[in-house]
């Protein structure tokens, strides 16, 4: 067995993991100092100093707005994905999404406003099919809740599946364990589905992405040799996703907004 080579996660990471349970539990760095933000910028103090209207202050309000989002978003692909099983067989071909709050499509103005809607829109439009989408990601998934409880929910019928995963595992996993959950999920998937590699750290999360650049560049090399060895096809989102930045970032700074999932969206039509 190859071994994997010693990789050091960023020691901010670990101060910030939590000890949550389950995806819902999972809040990232960017949900947490916005969390001890909105307690400062509600102060009379802030009020008086006028940091609670500061760019500062809007952040905050805005990270937590897009927590309410992910309550609604997961809603709405809930009674989705129960509207698409119901159809008769043959309704069109299947695309089953597998993933975290990317695929959920949060940081647009809608759940259709992230990858997940702008690609089925392109699906449909290129090969005139009536493409259905069923979206079994969750907010806040790891690399093994995609294994435990994505993955097998993905119907035989399915004539594509993609997968993006991997950026709370920064957050929540060991380098031993990310690694290793690398190389279980992408010997798991069904043949031919696309993989979605790490957006680089290089504009959102602020200083913490960019301190974690050199570890997500060694995840994305280990995906990118563990897919090939397999003959998975992956979208280079870290290729796509980059400057020039305005506006495509969404109010938290680290999810991308609708027109940076547009940058998503070429990626993964590229290699459909």
């Amino acid at each position: 067995m190859q071994r994997i080579a010693a990789v050091s996660r960023p020691s901010w990471t670990l101060s910030l993991s939590g000890s949550g349970s389950g995806s819902e539990g999972r809040r990232s760095p960017v949900e947490i100092v916005a969390n001890v933000g909105t307690y400062v910028t509600r102060s009379p103090a802030a009020q008086f100093s006028g940091l609670r209207g500061g760019s500062f202050g809007r952040w905050a309000d805005g990270v937590a707005s897009m927590r309410a989002d992910c309550v609604t978003f997961a809603e709405h692909w809930q009674a989705h994905n129960e509207w698409v099983l119901s159809q008769p067989a043959g309704s069109g071909p299947l695309w089953a999404v597998l993933g975290d709050s990317t695929a959920q499509g949060l940081g647009a103005p809608t759940p259709e406003g992230g990858y997940v809607g702008q690609v089925l829109a392109v699906l449909r439009e290129q090969t005139h099919l009536p493409w259905q989408v069923l979206n079994l990601s969750a907010s806040g998934a790891l690399i093994r809740d995609v294994l435990h409880e994505q993955l097998p929910r993905v119907p035989d019928s399915a004539a594509l599946v993609t997968c993006g995963i991997g950026v709370n595992d920064v957050l929540f996993a060991g380098p031993g364990r990310l690694f290793a959950d690398v190389r279980a999920l992408l010997a798991a998937v069904p043949d031919h589905t696309v993989v979605l590699d790490l957006p680089l750290p290089l504009k959102y999360g602020g200083l913490f992405g960019r301190a974690s650049l050199p570890y997500v560049t060694r995840i994305n090399r280990t995906l990118h040799e563990v897919a090939a060895s397999r003959g998975l096809p992956v979208a280079r989102i870290s290729a796509h996703f980059g400057p020039p930045w305005d506006g495509k970032l969404a109010c938290d700074n680290f999810h991308p907004s609708q027109k940076g999932y547009r940058d998503w969206t070429r990626a993964v039509i590229r290699v459909i």
